[in-house]
């Protein structure tokens, strides 16, 4: 205890010559305020801010790197750019220098985290998790540096834990404290069972923040709970308490709803640059700033510059271009970037079909997809209406470039179906 009361000491004393620092290192102040500008921007909330500016600065002085958390949790491995809004974030944080560790919950998704849930969510197995893993990998490079980002599975340290180790950590935490979650809450009151094992998943996020000593760690406005235990759990390991930064969800295409697969709002990011970047321009304008400052990784001076320009009356749909060219060169080359511009501004604003490919028109009395199937077959575009539901159900139909999934797809003046690889047909209804 004597040596921890040191340490505790010890660190007070350091804050306070950091804090000495600052003050009288100009130089200092104002690398501090950038990296602090950068961290924050498009944070829903950041707590220990404080705490954080002490640990840049004493980062910037001492030129070690901040340890940066993340906590994946292996049950979903498509990433959309709603799961990437935190990922973009940490590689902000990275090209400032600091070190990135991917926590890969292997250990707790044996428990299962209900958060957000109306009932407990189904424990994986250890091979879907290994899948889950190994595919959430090969997504998330994709987004950072993998030279410069360690991947940890948390079962490297959990599984370790003696049963005597295991109850000192629940003592830690009262009933009461664990009922303050929402959804234990709300399935309290509507008579869910609640298993006791399930109260151990936020202590055992919490302890990984203790494992890696971790000065910051993200994640979602769903993960509040847990991630404010791991401060609560490091305060009690005597180490300085984390801080938390919580981002927003990021609507979907349609403007209103969280981007959801489910709900086909999405964006993947492993989806061909032409649908990405069509996508992105069906974002509504009133979004076009917030995409800007949770879909890429603008600083905060260049994000200003795009706040004043719409300010000032420029067309939406010019900022919404560089938004698109944007996000889709993070996730393609140059020149599939470069193309699927092209591609968009022949089909859909300059009126053309791309690459020269030969364009009928449809003429309809109604919108939906369904209604496209006489007129195509009587074109000779589809032999009959059981092919282009093959087509329809196979992805071989799109819509102004992106694959449409059900016959009851509506269309509208103006939309451009590509039927099979080469057919082209423009709609009009009458």
């Amino acid at each position: 205890m004597k040596d921890m009361n040191e340490a505790v000491e010890a660190g007070g004393m350091e804050r306070t010559e950091t804090e000495a620092e600052i003050r009288r290192n100009p130089e200092l102040a104002a690398k501090v305020r950038h990296q602090m500008r950068v961290i924050r921007q498009g944070a829903e909330e950041l707590i220990g801010e404080e705490e954080l500016e002490q640990k840049v600065a004493r980062s910037i002085l001492t030129g070690r790197p901040l340890t940066i958390k993340f906590g994946l949790d292996p049950s979903s491995p498509d990433i959309h750019l709603g799961h990437a809004v935190p990922l973009r974030k940490l590689k902000q944080m990275q090209d400032l220098g600091h070190s990135i560790v991917i926590v890969i919950g292997d250990f707790t998704a044996k428990i299962g985290d209900p958060t957000g849930k109306s009932k407990g969510r189904k424990a994986m197995t250890e091979e879907e998790v290994i899948l889950n893993a190994r595919t959430y990998q090969e997504q998330i490079f994709r987004i950072l540096d993998r030279e410069k980002t360690q991947v940890r599975f948390n079962g490297e340290w959990l599984e370790l834990l003696s049963l005597n180790e295991v109850l000192q950590l629940a003592s830690t935490v009262t009933v009461a404290r664990m009922m303050e979650r929402d959804d234990f809450q709300n399935r309290f009151r509507g008579g869910v069972p609640i298993g006791l094992h399930e109260f151990f998943y936020p202590l055992m996020q919490a302890y990984d923040s203790v494992e890696l000593r971790a000065d910051l760690e993200l994640g979602g406005t769903d993960q509040t709970f847990n991630i404010l235990m791991g401060r609560q759990l490091q305060r009690d390991r005597k180490q300085e308490p984390q801080a938390a930064l919580f981002m927003p969800l990021l609507e979907g295409t349609d403007g209103t709803e969280k981007m959801s697969k489910s709900l086909g709002n999405y964006i993947g990011i492993s989806e061909d640059a032409r649908t990405m970047f069509t996508k992105v321009m069906q974002v509504p304008d009133a979004l076009i700033l917030k995409y800007f400052e949770l879909a890429t990784d603008i600083l905060p001076e260049d994000l200003d510059k795009v706040r004043e320009a719409l300010a000032d009356g420029c067309n939406p749909r010019d900022c919404k271009l560089v938004l698109a060219e944007t996000i889709t060169s993070l996730y393609h080359s140059p020149e599939d970037t470069a193309e699927a511009g092209q591609f968009f501004r022949q089909a859909f604003t300059e009126k053309a079909v791309p690459e020269q490919a030969r364009i009928l028109e449809a003429v309809l009395e109604s919108g939906t997809l369904f209604d496209c199937i006489r007129p195509l077959v009587n074109a000779g575009i589809v032999e009959s209406g059981a092919q282009f539901r093959r087509l329809v159900a196979q992805g071989g139909v799109q819509k102004n470039g992106i694959r449409v999934e059900k016959l009851e797809e509506p269309v509208k003046s103006g939309d451009v179906l590509k039927v099979g690889k080469r057919r082209f047909v423009r709609i009009r209804l009458c």
